[in-house]
């Protein structure tokens, strides 16, 4: 149900003294040693096997991505037409020396393959955690040019009507989240990160992306009772929660590396990679960072219940990934991320 200005108190009430309690309720070990799964059966949703699909960009020529956007599509046959599509890009600060967000032409390149598609509508949908004036981060990042260009609408998804979820898996304490109406109400999320690091996560990809889907107005700013109840635990509880997997399009042509995600160094990583499994997705890009994703706490873990990230069981389609990209920089905290020996 939409939540009105009652509802929105009492929730925002209710979340706030969870969040006091700073709950941590996942510890990777304990959860490996535990009979009993965190998650409800209609959170399983691995299939017997994922393909996930390279293509090499060296820049963000729009002539050359719209090549490359209509190639991933077409490996995946999304049917789309007459469904609402959202594109959830990330977009979360400003800086100009920086190369923080989802690069704008490539967002406007999705939107427009979509519509060609036949979709009934296509929106970009964004909840910034750092900045509550979407009206600065879309003007400076570059994105409100590329909205009018291509008569896109945006929905801040920080202010949307909510939807309350009921969660299929518990790591946090919260047992419900409230999800933006336009996410719940989409056919097809499409999560559009950059390939980055992250100095808490260890990196960050298609399911911490979906961070920026949280409303401000129920979780704070920058989203601080996700924070407190644990960054892994939440982005889990997120993923496991949503009705379908999003469709992934990672915008790695330039990544970010060492202290990310907002303050790292650009990488040329020169790749864009597509998936209709968020997890698949996010253990290939890990893969073509230098990083183990059994390492990574959160992607391990979705790999038990929410997808693939074994490499046995992802068929990795396009251009070959391997030996293009040298390993990205980590902080000395992430060290343990990288495979042994490396």
């Amino acid at each position: 149900m939409a939540q009105d200005r009652r509802t929105f108190l009492r929730v925002s009430a209710g979340v706030a003294a969870t969040a006091a309690v700073g709950a941590v309720v996942y510890d990777r070990k304990r959860q490996a040693d535990a009979a009993a799964p965190r998650w409800m059966p209609s959170a399983v949703r691995t299939p017997a096997g994922s393909r996930v699909a390279v293509l090499h960009r060296a820049a963000y020529d729009t002539a050359a991505l719209e090549d490359d956007v209509a190639r991933g599509l077409d490996m995946f046959a999304l049917d789309v037409a007459g469904r609402r599509v959202v594109l959830k890009p990330n977009f979360v600060e400003y800086d100009p020396a920086s190369v923080i967000n989802t690069n704008p032409a490539l967002v406007g390149v999705v939107a427009q393959a979509f519509k060609r598609m036949g979709a009934r509508s296509v929106v970009v949908a964004e909840g910034p955690g750092h900045r509550r004036d979407n009206a600065y981060l879309l003007a400076e990042s570059g994105l409100l040019d590329m909205l009018r260009d291509t008569r896109t609408p945006y929905v801040d998804l920080n202010m949307d009507d909510v939807v309350r979820v009921a969660c299929r898996s518990h790591y946090t304490s919260l047992g419900e989240l409230w999800l933006p109406r336009t996410i719940v109400e989409a056919d097809l999320v499409v999560s559009m990160p950059k390939l980055k690091t992250h100095h808490w996560a260890g990196v960050t990809l298609s399911m911490k992306n979906l961070f920026g889907i949280m409303p401000g107005s129920v979780y704070g700013w920058p989203k601080n009772v996700l924070h407190q109840q644990g960054i892994e635990n939440s982005i889990l509880d997120i993923s496991a929660a949503l009705e379908r997997p999003p469709f992934t399009i990672v915008d790695g042509i330039v990544g970010m590396e060492g202290n990310g995600p907002i303050q790292g160094t650009a990488v040329q990583s020169g790749v864009l990679i597509f998936g209709d499994d968020p997890v698949a997705v996010d253990a290939s890009a890990a893969r073509i960072m230098g990083v183990d994703p059994e390492r990574v706490g959160y992607i391990a873990e979705a790999g038990r219940f929410l997808g693939n990230i074994g490499a046995a069981r992802i068929t990795q389609i396009g251009e070959p990934a391997t030996g293009r990209t040298p390993p990205f920089e980590l902080l000395h905290q992430h060290a343990g991320l990288r495979y042994a020996g490396s």
